[in-house]
């Protein structure tokens, strides 16, 4: 059953889910000159025209911007290039290109008509046996334990065992609707567009399609004339108050509103001066709290899947999305990696209507905005916060925002200027760069605290062995491990791919804490909560609010924690990877772990939040003739990268096998049972490996004037295109930037994919893709450890001849 966004909610019924959508081209544009159904052999009418695209650039970071993702388009298959503002003339006459520094061409985009996609998707679908009920109210979702069940309508019930949300601006509330409602956090905002009359020359049907973000405006032919819309910078949020309409209605003209628009729009097209204006049309679009769409199966109700939130992309999107969806109902997950997108990604905090009003004021020019790298949203903050929130404030912490948590990303000393340094973006070497090499410096030769309170954190206890065995089945490495003993390890698939990465120790024979990402909270639980029998003497507790995590990073950290809790911290008496609740100056209860999620040596420390104040305090006040300082998650990144630790969520996803990054040793495929996974496991083991995670340290990038790699760059083996970068950052200690990112090996006589051996790796001559300019890069599939020992100069490194971990 599938509720849609046309009129009011339909009804779809029918028996095979996978004959829905088989037809679907899954790009960014669909190919449907005249879209066909081939199981059908029926031809629909679609309104296709190639009409190209031309994106301007009005400045030099714009124009960086749209060389990024040229460079990214160019090895995915669609035709793009950078092109002068004399060619844009060429591709647009009416254009006024005087203050344009360049532009991007996309050639193949096209236009098509939204009304008859919708009819030829609706027809194609009735010949593959789709029922469609029009003009029928959802009234509400029926559930029973957690299940769908069916929807009861205006029209009566129709039993089903899936549901999918597509209602667009009225998700939120059909959502809420339900006998057990689901969170899907939407809000919609008033969106102008104004149509013309036909210029006296009128425009040809394959006129380009001109996106001028920094104008804040689109425009497209329409009829022969003009039709132009943007996104404002003062956008008008509506329905609030949960008055939504009873169907899509236009809503009232505001000519003071979008005279802003108007007037880029006639700066862009002079001759438009005298041109007649048919209408000013006001309708609403829907908006999601990050500017990306919204699909997925729901936490809440298993069988309740969501696809909305994709305002104006809706055409773009909607093949791909389909398919995709289609995907996870019928096989139980999709074929390509889009938790970006998943409605898990959300949590209940994330759906109150204010929060909502005022992040979709901020979310609909953020469209238009220029992006650079690291920037944060602004409205919705200070909402989720560690105990230390205003003590750090005061000493100068500056935040980011990690789903709904504040976390510090690095701390300004006193004789910085503040102001330049919240107002500087750019795609180059950043102003914070001094700041964070002194903290990285500190954590390598001193101590640091970092706060680390929004890392997920779950308690899983039972009064038998069902903890133990439950989570054997669930996780790839060996829980049964003495007391007091972490363990890393993650939740696979059963494609082998990662639903979770994380550390697990063991409190007691039948009590577990388990910390993982941040953005996992909601996937995490759903996840166990699906696979964890009904059973009374099972419980799973997340504890993520109980606890302060202070990460103590430093050769001097255990020092201080001596100190403090008068008790031997060294490696002979608090081996790595060992938890062990103690006393830290007047608090008890502190579970101390010996480990840093960097690979620097140090200790976490998971602090009931009543002590969290006391214990930090005493940390800093001991750790003062140690040179303790602060320090953010930039400096937590750049020490993880350098020593290749990977991150899920950036690096690894439910795509991505242990085998497949160099995790083997967090999986035990002979613990003695089964888990899930390791069917895949095995056979990707005797059949080798498609993609290998790879470190590439920048030989020929000069710090000071290069473009920075920040992610998503495409990598080059001996001149094909092998991969994309999933993170990176600059190593102070190897004075290089250091990339990572994932090695494939595609045919170049058939461009499928072949095995991935290290051979294979080691042999290459690697360039990474930085807005279209190749740097050199040496490829290492494991850290460079001989260069942590001590520092060299960057000119003396030697970076070959590394087979060892």
């Amino acid at each position: 059953v599938i509720g849609c966004c046309c009129g009011r909610w339909f009804c779809l019924q029918e028996r095979d889910l996978s004959s829905c959508v088989p037809w679907y081209w899954v790009r960014p544009h669909w190919p449907l000159q005249e879209a066909w159904a081939a199981q059908s052999g029926l031809v629909f009418l679609t309104g296709y025209i190639r009409t190209g695209s031309v994106l301007l650039a009005q400045t030099q970071d714009r124009l960086i911007s749209l060389k990024r993702i040229n460079a990214r388009l160019n090895v995915i298959g669609i035709p793009s290039e950078i092109i002068s503002p004399k060619k844009v003339a060429e591709l647009h006459p009416l254009l006024n290109v005087h203050d344009l520094v360049g532009a991007m061409h996309v050639p193949e985009d096209a236009v098509v008509s939204s009304a008859d996609v919708a009819l030829a998707l609706a027809s194609a679908a009735s010949q593959n046996g789709v029922q469609i009920y029009d003009r029928t109210s959802v009234l509400h979702v029926m559930v029973k334990k957690g299940q769908v069940t069916g929807v009861e309508t205006d029209k009566g019930q129709i039993e089903c065992q899936y549901f999918v949300n597509c209602a667009g601006q009225w998700a939120y509330e059909l959502g809420l609707s339900n006998e057990e409602p689901v969170s899907i956090p939407l809000h919609a905002c008033e969106h102008f567009y104004l149509l013309t009359r036909p210029l006296e020359t009128p425009l040809q049907s394959n006129t380009p399609t001109i996106v001028d973000a920094d104008g804040r405006i689109y425009i497209r032919n329409w009829q022969g004339g003009i039709l132009s819309g943007g996104f404002e910078k003062n956008p008008k949020p509506i329905f609030t108050e949960g008055k939504n309409q009873l169907e899509i209605q236009n809503l009232q003209e505001d000519w003071d509103h979008f005279e802003p628009l108007l007037s880029s729009l006639l700066r862009r097209m002079p001759d438009l001066e005298t041109l007649e204006i048919l209408k000013l049309v006001n309708c609403p679009e829907t908006f999601t709290p990050d500017m990306r769409c919204i699909m997925g199966e729901s936490p809440a109700v298993q069988g309740y899947f969501v696809l909305a939130g994709m305002n104006s992309a809706g055409l773009s999107f909607g093949g791909g999305a389909g398919r995709y969806l289609a995907e996870w109902m019928v096989h139980g997950y999709p074929s390509e990696n889009i938790w970006e997108l998943d409605l898990k990604r959300f949590g209940a905090l994330q759906s109150s209507r204010t929060f909502l009003r005022h992040r979709v004021m901020e979310v609909m020019p953020l469209l238009y905005d220029l992006k650079v790298p690291r920037w944060d949203f602004q409205t919705g903050r200070q909402l989720r916060t560690s105990p230390l929130y205003d003590r750090l404030d005061a000493q100068g912490a500056r935040w980011m925002e990690k789903h709904g948590f504040e976390r510090p990303k690095y701390f300004v000393p006193p004789d910085k200027d503040l102001l330049a340094l919240e107002q500087s973006k750019t795609f180059y070497k950043p102003d914070w760069f001094d700041i964070v090499e002194s903290e990285v410096k500190c954590c390598k030769e001193a101590v640091c605290v970092i706060d680390m309170s929004s890392f997920t954190k779950f308690e899983i206890t039972s009064t038998g062995d069902q903890a133990l065995e439950i989570l054997q089945y669930l996780f790839s490495n060996d829980l049964d491990v003495p007391v007091g003993h972490i363990v890393h390890t993650g939740m696979l698939n059963q494609g082998g791919g990662y639903e979770n990465d994380c550390s697990i120790a063991r409190l007691s024979k039948r009590s577990f804490f388990m910390i993982s990402p941040t953005d996992q909270q909601v996937h995490c639980w759903a996840w166990l909560k699906k696979h964890m029998p009904e059973d009374s003497n099972l419980l799973l507790e997340d504890v993520t609010w109980k606890y302060t995590a202070l990460n103590l990073i430093g050769p001097r950290a255990v020092d201080v924690l001596s100190e403090l809790s008068y008790a031997p911290m060294t490696p002979d008496h608090f081996p790595s990877l060992f938890c062990k609740e103690m006393s830290v100056g007047y608090a008890n209860g502190i579970r101390v772990m010996s480990m840093t999620h960097t690979g620097e040596p140090g200790f976490m420390l998971y602090i009931p939040i009543e002590y969290a104040l006391h214990v930090y305090n005493e940390v800093m006040s001991v750790g003062q003739k140690y040179g303790i300082r602060n320090a953010g998650y930039y400096a937590l990144r750049s020490l993880r990268i350098e020593k290749f630790f990977a991150f899920w969520g950036q690096d690894l996803n439910t795509l991505t096998t242990p085998l497949e990054c160099g995790r083997e040793s967090r999986v035990k495929l002979e613990k003695g049972m089964d888990f899930i996974g390791r069917d895949a496991l095995l056979q990707q083991k005797q059949n080798g490996v498609y993609k290998r995670l790879t470190m590439f340290i920048l030989d020929d990038h000069d710090t000071d004037l290069d473009l920075w790699p920040w992610w998503g760059e495409p990598i080059y083996r001996n001149g094909q295109y092998a991969g994309k970068t999933t993170s990176s950052a600059y190593s102070y200690t190897l004075e290089r930037h250091v990339c990572l990112g994932f090695v494939h090996n595609f045919s170049e006589d058939t461009g499928e994919e072949q095995v991935v051996t290290a051979d294979f790796i080691n042999r290459g001559e690697y360039e990474i893709d930085i807005a279209g300019h190749r740097f050199q890069a040496k490829a290492k599939l494991y850290p460079v450890t001989s260069l942590f020992t001590h520092k060299r100069r960057k000119d003396d490194v030697e970076l070959s001849d590394l087979h060892g971990k």
